[in-house]
């Protein structure tokens, strides 16, 4: 590997001094609309002026459209200031422009609550999320963002866990811990409608995985929502991702070509009808991890995943400030973990068990269209019609082997041992109203509807201790149901004046599993999720804020059909869990902000969560669905209530320096717990309560020429570990998987969490086209963080012995060349 990284940098060192020379001025076109924030409707005579540094390079008004286009832009960063008489300015800093690349930008501007001539308060930008309805725990994030953090590589769910309240101390995957919640309370939402899992390697009931089916390239500035979301967002008990895609550019055909550690990837855009200003996008990646794993580098398994993603977006514009949008995202994958292919107990597996081969397969994929109509200066009216399928599909073969003289596995045998496959597909609808009743006043409304299709089977062999070492297929789910999801919701926004705002809202949530044969009727319905949001603004660029609702969240779908093994006499399978009720979760949140010099900013947040209606076993237990939701585990629990309970409480604290004088910080600490009660009744840690994350990032951008620079990065993360319980020996051997110690649950915890990544980005600017070469090192101590404890019977022959720790991704260096045209 050592010789790998050098070939590397040998070859970006040659690449560097054959550019760094090239210092011709380049130029490029600046150009997009501007809008009204909440009714979309073009806005006209909008100035739109550039800086270079303080110094003005030119301008521009809007017209009739809203449309403004410029030309000559020096390539480098520019700050850019938007501004119309009645509205708050909204002011880019640090925009980056490229001489291969269009800069298209399309900005929204807040009309001020009261009727004057000029607007003193201005409206930065910076993290500030799109959702005027949200008042605390909301981020902004951008694509600049997710290339420019150390250790993101360019996951938006992994750059997000660098934001105060989110842990992501896992490096196997991007699971997305939000003030100790289960990571499966994340809600995913792309174009206004709910989509699955958007990971490669999913599995059911999980809202993370390895690596991210979301390309970066052809996102837009995206929120993400941390607690007391707005009405517009249900099914979720812990936080938020809203996804929007960004149109091609409708007057210049575009392309990139990139090539690295994660895949190689190919990205095109450009107009189908300049006349009419239509734009086509496309996205397509493969990946070429083999390839490196063949060089030596650690990915934490033998196995070798291979994946492809892909998406593509067409924009049609209509008539009267109308239009429409084809869209779709998705992505395959699969591997093959052979534990019977390893020599000696040194190879490592960090993915799978390590008593079985496992043949893994999934994909997902979200074919939709969206009408966008602006129908006059106080209405916006948006819908998304999409269908989208969700699918995995596992077979795994127990490996019988023992140790030789020489420390060398000898396999025994092969057995087949479990075969499954869930599919999960609907067809999904989200609309929205917006109306803006007048300065002070703003009503929207909408409904989301989902109608399900599922489809599981799943079969696995396990031991009968009536008769010695033999083994019967044992049927666990067998379900083709229906089913559907209805989500309406109305809020209301009041602005009094330019420093007071009000929200409040209501989500309602319809439920139902339709008969199928023998299969009961479900319904569960909720019209009670309310929400309440304040804001206060402060003089000196402060502000104070509060957030308070009810939210609630129905439980993974799969396991509404688990039958365990359960069966009548005449034979008809009982689905244990189909009474399951949605989880409830009440969020107080209370925040404030201040703004020093519009760049560097100073946040508190202290919040408190109390659940219920947790599903716990009818028996005594210390289960609770609270610890599901990470890793590559599915549940397979007994009889379900909701009668547990649990609570989350904690104070975050935020420092940044936005991006100027080519260099950021962000710091982020967060000290909280999160305890969960089982059936047992006694409070618990959950899985999640790792006490506090701290994160600290810092970038700095060097200019080379005024064509060229280096960017440099660096981040230090320190978390509490993981809780777990002591494992029965005697119970995991016997059931051949590891069982723990169910009185003693999260009792013990691992090692803290410590990892320290470095990034570097090199960028040069040639006439029409721009070459990147970036290097993440991930985890460059090589230090030996706690992963979880793995059941591995043939480790040194001792069944006393047959449990151990594993540990996490070692030193990772991922790099990427990329070509802009």
């Amino acid at each position: 590997m050592k010789l790998l990284l050098l070939n590397f940098l040998l070859v970006g060192f040659v690449f560097l001094i054959s550019t760094a020379s090239y210092s011709q001025q380049l130029t490029q076109t600046l150009r997009g609309q501007v809008v009204e924030a909440e009714s979309k409707f073009p806005l006209l005579g909008a100035v739109v002026t550039v800086y270079k540094d303080s110094t003005l390079l030119t301008g521009a008004t809007t017209d009739a459209k809203g449309n403004y286009r410029l030309t000559g832009i020096p390539v480098g960063r520019v700050r850019i200031r938007y501004e119309l008489i009645g509205y708050s300015e909204n002011v880019l800093d640090n925009i980056e422009v490229s001489s291969a690349k269009e800069l298209v930008l399309n900005v929204e501007l807040q009309q001020s609550a009261a009727e004057t001539q000029t607007v003193e308060i201005t409206a930065t930008r910076e993290g500030e999320v799109q959702n005027e309805m949200a008042m605390v725990s909301s981020r902004q994030f951008s694509v600049n963002e997710t290339d420019r953090y150390a250790g993101s590589r360019g996951d938006p769910a992994r750059m997000a866990s660098n934001f105060a309240g989110v842990q992501g101390a896992d490096d196997s995957r991007n699971d997305i811990v939000i003030r100790g919640n289960s990571p499966q309370g994340v809600l995913w939402r792309m174009e206004g409608i709910d989509i699955p899992n958007p990971n490669h390697f999913n599995i059911p009931g999980t809202a993370g995985g390895p690596v991210s089916i979301i390309n970066n390239k052809y996102l837009a500035n995206s929120d993400f929502y941390t607690g007391a979301f707005p009405a517009d967002y249900g099914n979720s008990v812990a936080g938020v991702f809203d996804l929007r895609m960004r149109n091609g550019n409708n007057q210049k055909h575009e392309f990139s070509g990139q090539f690295g550690f994660l895949g190689t990837e190919l990205f095109a855009e450009g107009p189908i009808s300049k006349t009419k200003g239509s734009s086509y996008l496309a996205s397509y990646r493969y990946s070429t991890i083999e390839l490196f794993s063949k060089l030596g580098i650690d990915i934490g398994t033998d196995a070798v995943p291979r994946y492809q993603d892909a998406a593509f977006r067409l924009f049609f514009p209509g008539k009267k400030n109308s239009s429409l949008a084809f869209w779709g995202v998705g992505g395959k994958s699969s591997i093959d973990i052979l534990i019977s292919d390893q020599k000696t107990p040194d190879q490592r597996n960090i993915y799978g068990d390590n008593d079985r081969d496992q043949y893994f397969k999934t994909r997902m994929g979200v074919l939709g269209v969206t009408y966008h109509k602006t129908f006059s200066e106080k209405t916006f009216f948006k819908t998304t019609v999409a269908a989208m399928t969700d699918q995995v599909d596992s077979y795994h073969e127990l490996v019988s082997r023992h140790l030789d003289e020489n420390n060398r596995y000898v396999v025994d045998s092969l057995s087949p041992l479990l075969d499954y496959t869930f599919t999960q597909s609907r067809i999904s609808v989200g609309s929205s109203v917006n109306y803006k009743i007048n300065r002070k006043w703003t009503w929207r409304s909408g409904i989301n509807a989902d109608y399900y299709f599922w489809n599981h089977v799943d079969s696995v062999r396990e031991l009968d201790t009536a008769s010695a070492n033999y083994y019967k297929w044992n049927t666990r789910w067998n379900s083709e149901n229906f089913g559907y999801l209805i989500q309406p919701y109305t809020q209301f926004k009041w602005r009094p004046s330019d420093v007071f705002t009000l929200t409040a809202g209501i989500h309602g949530t319809l439920f139902q599993i339709l008969p199928n044969g023998d299969n009961k009727r479900y319904a569960s319905v909720n019209l009670g999720d309310w929400r309440l949001g304040l804001k206060r603004e402060l003089p000196k660029q402060q502000s104070i804020s509060l957030g308070i609702g009810r939210h609630s969240q129905i439980q993974p779908t799969y396991m509404y059909f688990y039958i365990g093994d359960y069966a009548s006499s005449a034979n008809v399978l009982f689905q244990k869990n189909y009474k399951m009720h949605p989880t409830v979760s009440h969020h107080f949140v209370m925040s404030y902000q201040r703004v020093f010099n519009g760049k560097l900013r100073l946040l508190a947040e202290a919040y408190l969560q109390d659940l219920s209606e947790i599903p716990v076993d009818y028996l005594p237990s210390s289960f609770s669905m609270v610890n599901s939701g990470s890793g590559f585990q599915r549940i397979f629990p007994s009889m379900l209530v909701n009668e547990g309970a649990a609570f989350n409480r904690g104070i975050e604290l935020t420092i940044e320096k936005f991006f100027s004088k080519n260099w950021l910080f962000l710091f982020t600490a967060s000290v909280f717990e999160s305890k969960y009660q089982g059936s047992d009744g006694v409070w618990r840690n959950t899985d999640f309560n790792g006490k506090y994350a701290v994160n600290a990032l810092i970038s700095k951008e060097w200019k080379l020429n005024e064509n060229s620079r280096i960017t440099t990065g660096t981040k230090l993360t320190t978390a509490g570990g993981r809780w777990y319980g002591p494992a029965d020996i005697e119970a995991s051997n016997a059931a051949r998987e590891l069982v723990f110690v169910d009185s003693l649950r999260n009792t013990k915890q691992f090692a803290p969490y410590f990892r320290w990544d470095i990034k570097l980005n090199y960028t040069v600017n040639r006439k029409k086209v721009a070459h990147n070469i970036g290097l993440d090192l991930v985890n460059v101590l090589n230090t030996k963080n706690t992963l979880k404890l793995t059941y591995a019977p043939d480790e040194n022959n001792d069944p006393n012995t047959a449990v151990r720790e594993e540990y996490q991704l070692g030193f990772l260096p991922v790099f990427y060349y990329r070509i802009d045209f």
